[in-house]
C-alpha cells in the first residue's frame, strides 16, 4: 500500500530512512547492546539494564523501516522478522519477567511443567536453571559476538580488497597472495588452530574469524572494484585530482555496497555456525554466562535419554532461526536487486 502525502508517518519515516539517521539508530541499537554484554555488571554495576534502554526503541524503529524497504519480498520480510525478534530479544531481556539464568531452581522440570510454585514453558536443565531465561540471554552473546567478528573482518576485508582492486600492480600481487596463502586453509582448522594458539574467548573469536573470512571477503570486495573503477565516474573524479582513498571510500565503496550486504547476511549466517561450533567444542564463548552452544554442549549427553531432549532442541532451533533469518534476508535482498 502507498504512502500518502497526507500520512503524518510519511516524512518521518523517510528521515530515518537516510543513510545518516540509519547509522545513527544502528549504532543507538548496537553500541548498548555491545557494552552490556561485553562490560555488564563489571562496567555498570546494578544499573548495567539502563544501559539497554535506548536500544529497544531504536530496534523497533529499523525494524518498521526493514518493512518498508523490503515489502517487496515476502522471503525478505520473514528473514527480517525472524532476526529482528532476536534482536529485540536482546535488547529487552533485562526487562522481560525471566527468572536468572543461572539460578538453579527444579533439575529435569520438562516443559509446560509446573515446580516449587513455578511454571517452566522450556523446562529446566539438568542444572535446574530454567530453558526460557537461557534461551533469550544466550541470544545476546551469540548475536554481539557474530556480527562484531564479522562486521570486523568486513571493515579489514573491503579495505584490503579495495586497495588491491583500485590501485591494482605489487598492491594486488602481494594482497591477493596473502589473501590465498589463508584461503587455503580449510575454515573450521584454522578457526581451532587460532583459538588454541591464543585462548577461547570473545575477542579471540573476533581475531579467528577475522583471519578466516577477510580474505573471501577481500577477493569479492577486489572483484566488483576492478569492474567499477573503469566507470565515467571514477574516471572524473582522477580528473578532479582527487586522493586515491578518497576515491575508493567515495566512489567505489558505495557502489559495491549491494553485493556486500548480501554477502553480509549470509556470512553472519556462517559465524553464527562457527561460532556455536566452537563453543560446542570448548574453544568458544566460556561459561557460567548463557549461550547457545555452551547449551547445546551442557546437555548433549542427557539429551540422549528422548525425556530430557528439549534441553537439546531449545538451543538448537534457536540457532537454526537466527540462521534461517540471516539467509532468507540475503536470499530477499538478492531477489529485490535482481528486480532493480
Amino acid at each position: 500500500m502507498a504512502l500518502t502525502e497526507t500520512d503524518p508517518a510519511t516524512p518521518l519515516l523517510d528521515r530515518l530512512a537516510s543513510p545518516k539517521a540509519l547509522v545513527v539508530l544502528v549504532a543507538v541499537m548496537w553500541l548498548p547492546l555491545m557494552a552490556y554484554v561485553m562490560g555488564g555488571q563489571n562496567l555498570f554495576g546494578d544499573s548495567a539494564r539502563l544501559v539497554l534502554l535506548p536500544a529497544i526503541p531504536a530496534t523497533l524503529l529499523l525494524y518498521v523501516i526493514g518493512l518498508r524497504a523490503c515489502r517487496e519480498s515476502t522471503v525478505a520480510l520473514i528473514g527480517l522478522t525472524l532476526v529482528f525478534f532476536w534482536l529485540l530479544m536482546a535488547v529487552t531481556a533485562p526487562y522481560l519477567p525471566l527468572m536468572a539464568p543461572n539460578k538453579p531452581i527444579a533439575p529435569f522440570t520438562t516443559p509446560f511443567s509446573e515446580k516449587r510454585d513455578v511454571f517452566f514453558w522450556l523446562g529446566t536443565d539438568f542444572k535446574g536453571r530454567d530453558m526460557l531465561s537461557r534461551m533469550i540471554w544466550g541470544c545476546q552473546r551469540v548475536l554481539v559476538w557474530g556480527v562484531t567478528a564479522t562486521a570486523v573482518a568486513y571493515v579489514i576485508g573491503a579495505l584490503f580488497g579495495l586497495i588491491s582492486g583500485y590501485l591494482s600492480g605489487w598492491w594486488d600481487e602481494v594482497i591477493s597472495f596473502v589473501a590465498n596463502v589463508f584461503l587455503s586453509f580449510p575454515v573450521m582448522v584454522l578457526f581451532i588452530v587460532i583459538l588454541n594458539y591464543l585462548g577461547p574467548s570473545g575477542f579471540n573469536i573476533v581475531v579467528a574469524v577475522t583471519f578466516a573470512s577477510a580474505p573471501a571477503i577481500m577477493r569479492i570486495v577486489r572483484g566488483l572494484a576492478l569492474d567499477i573503477k573503469t566507470r565515467d565516474y571514477v574516471f572524473a573524479a582522477q580528473t578532479r585530482g582527487e586522493h586515491p582513498l578518497y576515491i575508493m571510500i567515495v566512489e567505489l565503496l558505495p557502489n559495491v555496497r549491494g553485493p556486500i550486504i548480501v554477502d553480509a547476511c549470509l556470512r553472519l549466517g556462517y559465524t553464527t555456525v562457527a561460532i556455536t561450533t566452537l563453543t560446542f567444542l570448548g574453544l568458544g564463548l566460556q561459561p557460567p554466562d548463557p549461550d547457545w552452544g555452551l547449551m547445546i554442549r551442557e546437555s548433549a549427553k542427557t539429551a540422549m535419554l528422548w525425556k530430557f531432549s528439549y534441553m537439546l532442541l531449545v538451543p538448537a532451533l534457536a540457532v537454526s532461526s537466527l540462521i534461517l533469518g540471516f539467509n532468507l534476508l540475503a536470499d530477499g535482498l538478492r531477489e529485490m536487486s535482481l528486480r532493480d
